[in-house]
């Protein structure tokens, strides 16, 4: 009774860490910059509204975003930092209608919130893995300093060292890794950081594989063997994961999977939808 307990609360922490934009006043499109490239058609800086935000809040092109070169925005997700901190944050406060100071302040908070929230993520999965249990009391006191830092004011907030509390939390999600992937059979690889953009891996085995920061943009990833493998801030835009085997993966975000190529014979895990522009079926 109590394992199924914890599955709920673990799937209602996940449904409150993905973007719900209903309850945001487009920060997104307000606080970040954008560069003109292949993801955005313009350039942004940051701080000013994008041309496409209505006054609403809403996109006035969502449903034509990548035809018309704002491939960056369907990829983007905050992990519910937006909601947090036009709801909770600022207390509904839209940054339309109050100070400039406040505009300010809250367009500060929304990117430090958000990598909270990232965090969070990542600590939230890493406490459904069952290989973790030897490190799942400290991942759960990780977990509460994380949230009780995203709950702070604008002030504490503005003032918070994010870095150095990603290093802290780094430690963990280092050593959950190491557990997690000790179970996968045969040689594990260690591909850290590496430099595999357009990289020919057609069918690699790279299960249980340290893929933690890869560069792995336009790679060939069909029919690769990702089972188990680390994909934390493994950059995977552009990559083709048609019919890759991902099941097992962990620490893979949803922004992620939305940058990626794939169809209905790629293998995801759980903790992540098939994206919409991908061929239907999972």
């Amino acid at each position: 009774m109590r394992e199924h307990s914890a599955d709920r609360t673990q799937t209602r922490a996940r449904a409150e860490l993905r973007g719900d934009c209903a309850s945001c006043f487009g920060l997104c499109c307000a606080a970040l910059p954008f560069a003109r490239s292949a993801d955005f058609a313009i350039d942004k800086d940051a701080g000013t509204p994008c041309p496409n935000l209505r006054t609403d809040h809403r996109c006035g092109i969502h449903a034509t975003l990548r035809e018309r070169g704002f491939t960056g925005c369907t990829v983007y997700d905050c992990f519910g930092a937006g909601q947090r901190v036009s709801q909770l944050t600022f207390g509904g406060r839209d940054w339309r209608a109050g100070p400039p100071e406040q505009r300010r302040r809250m367009f500060d908070v929304f990117p430090v919130v958000r990598q909270l929230h990232e965090l969070l993520w990542y600590l939230t999965e890493a406490l459904t893995l069952p290989a973790a249990r030897p490190v799942h009391a400290d991942l759960r006191g990780a977990l509460a300093d994380t949230e009780r830092l995203a709950g702070g004011t604008p002030e504490e907030l503005a003032g918070l060292d994010v870095a150095a509390h990603r290093q802290r939390v780094n430690v963990l999600l280092l050593r959950t890794s190491e557990l997690v992937r000790a179970g996968t059979r045969g040689r594990k690889k260690n591909r850290r950081n590496a430099d595999l953009m357009g990289a020919r891996l057609k069918g690699a085995d790279l299960a249980g594989a340290d893929l933690r920061g890869a560069y792995l943009i336009a790679a060939d990833l069909t029919g690769a063997d990702l089972r188990g493998a680390d994909l934390i801030g493994a950059d995977l835009r552009d990559a083709d994961l048609t019919d890759a085997d991902l099941t097992g993966a962990f620490f893979l975000t949803q922004p992620q999977v939305n940058a990626a190529r794939g169809g209905p014979g790629t293998g995801l895990p759980d903790s992540v939808t098939r994206p919409v522009h991908w061929t239907a079926g999972r």
